[in-house]
């Protein structure tokens, strides 16, 4: 057996330090900094399913034991791809997937009913090919169903085994802390981490999110760090913007360089190259150490649709900002700030559904 060099326990402590591990929301899981996103996997990605699984293997040789999906991801793709992957490493894994959006055309092939959370966590858990899920987490609100009825099946899968603990994503603070008080009136268990999107260009969630999350005890994985690629580097201002590939292809408007919101983003990106050169990285690395930073925040999904994605972005793991760096930032985007609002967070239907705001016409005429 050929011995272990000093070069191989200094790189090895490397990663042990840079990925230790933290609590997720009091339930005594230890989960990585980093947590492997697989949105990209699967047709809307990378539709190469084994180079989909070797930047799994890659990511956990690399010290990563999260790893989150979504079973409307590529319509259950990605949840296939991952289940694939994980095949003999299933132990050595938290596996975290969602439920909500719609699968199929029918009015009941969606949403956060007992109904639907009953039937599809069995289709998550076949095409993941697992006895049980870690972490499963309800994608958005839904107005149609109480919150109760939520929390009741879910409780019942933690006590049928078939998920460990669940969460909810990019549900507003007041709903984080209605569900909450339900479940303690009822007797039920709560949600037990925020999936919320967190970046240099949306900082929303500071506000009220992160700080209900941490007084309640949550754990928080923050998804878009690179807030939709803005963060990469590959969109500067006064370039031509490559809208051939990535997410471009998927949502042009939010890409199209005359928008005023587009403009925006690349002024703000421009200020924080200069920040990145300032601390000695890249700036990704800059945009992927800022959530990390947040006291609130326990792991940052990340990601990639390649392994070269992956690499650049482990490359920047070690990368912790100080105070100067983070004062820096603040002067740019002031904390609480969105720079635009962040792409496929939840609006209220309070908002899109104009029979909430307008009283009805009769209703108005008598006034």
């Amino acid at each position: 057996m050929k011995a272990e060099g000093r070069g191989d326990i200094e790189d090895h402590e490397a990663k042990e330090s840079r990925m230790r591990h933290r609590v997720l929301g009091g339930t005594g899981i230890q989960v990585s900094p980093y947590c492997l996103g697989t949105m990209m996997f699967g047709a809307v990605g990378n539709t190469d399913h084994d180079d989909c699984a070797r930047i799994v293997h890659a990511a956990l040789d690399e010290g990563i034991n999260f790893v989150d999906t979504a079973d409307m991801y590529s319509a259950g793709e990605s949840e296939t791809i991952v289940g694939k992957a994980l095949k003999g490493r299933r132990d050595d894994v938290v596996l975290a997937t969602k439920v909500h959006f719609p699968m199929g055309q029918g009015p009941n092939q969606g949403g956060n009913s007992r109904r639907w959370i009953v039937r599809e966590v069995e289709n998550s858990l076949r095409r993941l090919g697992t006895d049980w899920i870690d972490l499963y987490q309800v994608h958005r609100p839904d107005h149609t169903t109480d919150i109760e009825e939520t929390l009741s099946a879910l409780t019942d899968l933690v006590r049928q085994g078939k998920i460990r603990a669940f969460g909810c994503s990019t549900f507003p603070a007041d709903e984080i802390v209605e569900a909450y008080h339900v479940a303690d009136r009822r007797g039920l268990q709560r949600f037990r981490t925020e999936q919320p999107p967190y970046s240099i260009l949306a900082r929303g969630i500071e506000k009220q999110v992160l700080p209900v999350a941490r007084r309640l005890g949550m754990g928080v994985l923050t998804w878009s760090p690179l807030a939709s690629g803005f963060l990469t580097g590959r969109y500067r201002k006064g370039r031509a913007l490559d809208l051939s590939s990535g997410r471009p292809t998927l949502n042009p408007d939010r890409f199209d360089p005359a928008a005023p919101r587009t403009a925006a983003k690349l002024d703000v990106v421009e200020q924080l190259v200069a920040v990145a050169d300032e601390v000695g990285c890249t700036l990704p690395e800059l945009a992927i150490a800022f959530p990390l930073a947040h006291p609130a925040v326990t792991s940052v999904i990340i990601g990639p649709r390649t392994m070269e994605h992956l690499r650049a972005t482990l490359k920047g793991a070690s990368v912790a900002l100080d105070d100067a760096a983070l004062d820096r930032i603040d002067a740019i985007v002031p904390p609480g700030t969105d720079v635009y609002p962040p792409d496929g967070a939840w609006t209220p239907p309070s908002l899109t559904t104009p029979s909430l705001r307008r009283r009805a016409a009769g209703a108005r005429a008598a006034v």
